[in-house]
């Protein structure tokens, strides 16, 4: 094996996982600035309908997304499991509400592969791959094709 092969298979990606209905989903952990619990969330007057609303976080006003409503799925009641990851995109702070946080995984990027056409029934343009671990499937989101160019000027306006 020559030796830049071998340093791409002993490279370890750190990821948060985290549900979504059945489906496990990891981010690249330096993507994420926190996980809190839900709390209060203001509804937003016309915002796309996968915005759930706006959260004051310690005096950051920041966007709430239903990542659930932005996979097409049905919404879900928010309960004792339920978690908004905070992430940066695009120098854009954004919580997107998820059903359960699981881990924090390394799992070795020679295990990675790219997204097949469709996954879940979800598009695979937020997909940048999937990784395989022992015993399941590990979706990989690719978070700056998650919002649109569009999406994040709306979210700006709020």
């Amino acid at each position: 094996m020559n030796e830049p092969q071998k340093k791409q298979d002993d490279e370890l990606m750190q990821l948060v996982t985290f549900s979504i209905g059945e489906e496990e989903f990891g981010v690249d952990i330096l993507k994420v600035q926190e996980i809190i619990r839900t709390m209060e969330i203001t509804k937003v007057p016309k915002a796309p309908d996968f915005v759930e609303g706006v959260i004051n976080l310690r005096g950051k006003v920041i966007p709430i997304i239903d990542l659930r409503r932005r996979f097409g799925l049905s919404s879900k009641e928010h309960d004792k499991h339920t978690r908004i990851i905070v992430i940066e995109i695009n120098n854009m702070i954004v919580g997107f509400v998820v059903d359960s946080v699981s881990e924090v995984l390394r799992i070795p990027a020679s295990t990675v592969e790219p997204p097949p056409a469709v996954v879940a029934g979800m598009e695979s343009e937020y997909i940048s791959g999937v990784g395989k671990l022992q015993d399941r499937l590990l979706i990989l989101l690719d978070l700056d094709r998650l919002l649109s160019n569009e999406d994040l000027d709306v979210l700006g306006q709020m």
